[in-house]
């Protein structure tokens, strides 16, 4: 593999430097939103598609990726040593893993029959990164999103689905560091701002090679999802956000006091283990290559 420096930001080096606890805590994605994602991306059911899929880290995508009947033949592009280095462990079929990022991919023009971003693409939401994008894509393919969306993680708009999870998000939205995340949503303006808003600009930017790449208005679906999990499993899970796992001393102690409380709230449901019900759901948007 090549080598690249991350262009991730510290918060983010930081807080996913534990690559093992990030890939045995964080959840996959359900089987209903993957093959409706892959439908979109007109990749299911088509054999041997190429596909590129930008910040893999450890995988959690791309082992579903490697699973799947299609033998989909897989470049998967990750900056963060750490998550690389595990995805590598793996040795998933047909997936070669290389050290990269969004803005400089070492993939040749017009390679891929899709390409997807999972978990990742609010890190780098980049007119750079869309016009590298493009390249590597053949044209009329799809480029496509998808997250796992935890209530206590959801845009500030968007209700949790009980009191208990709200504190939690609360608190999560509390610890605000300025770095874009999918919960603010600013990722979806690189797609709007490829729209000039004047003729002028229009004509300026047929002669500037300032084009749009990619077709709006973008897909947009999801699945709803509940999970249930023990509150070690739980904290674990949180623990993979890199705002919490970046939190120390007296920080971290208020964190914990508040998850506490968070989980002894009248409105936890918990089944015959003590498990509890965690809620959430998958989002996932695409837009074809212009």
């Amino acid at each position: 593999m090549a080598s690249q420096s991350s262009s991730l930001p510290e918060a983010a080096e930081e807080g996913f430097k534990d690559a093992a606890s990030y890939d045995a805590h964080r959840p996959s994605y359900p089987v209903e939103a993957v093959d409706k994602f892959l439908t979109h991306l007109n990749v299911a059911d088509q054999s041997d598609m190429k596909i590129v899929e930008i910040a893999s880290g450890t995988g959690k995508f791309t082992e579903l990726l490697a699973r799947r009947p299609e033998r989909f033949l897989v470049k998967a592009i990750e900056p963060h040593h750490g998550m690389r280095e595990k995805l590598v462990q793996k040795d998933l079929p047909a997936v070669e893993v290389i050290d990269g990022k969004a803005e400089k991919m070492l993939i040749e023009d017009e390679w891929g029959d899709a390409c997807i971003a999972a978990q990742a693409f609010h890190w780098f939401a980049t007119e750079e990164s869309l016009k590298e994008i493009q390249r590597v894509l053949r044209p009329e393919a799809v480029f496509g999103c998808i997250w796992n969306v935890d209530d206590y993680n959801k845009p500030q708009s968007w209700e949790a689905t009980t009191k208990w999870e709200q504190k939690l998000k609360d608190f999560i939205l509390s610890l605000d560091d300025g770095l874009p995340r999918f919960r603010h949503q600013k990722w979806k303006e690189v797609f709007d701002q490829q729209l000039p808003s004047n003729p002028i600009q229009v004509i300026k930017n047929t002669f500037t090679d300032r084009l749009p790449r990619f077709s709006l208005p973008l897909g947009e679906d999801s699945v709803k999802w509940t999970i249930w999990l023990s509150e070690e499993a739980l904290l674990s899970r949180m623990t993979t956000l890199s705002q919490i796992a970046v939190l120390k001393g007296e920080k971290r102690e208020a964190w914990l006091k508040i998850f506490k409380e968070a989980i002894q709230g009248e409105d936890v449901e918990r089944n015959e283990k003590g498990e509890i019900a965690a809620h959430g759901l998958t989002y996932f948007c695409w837009t074809d290559r212009l």
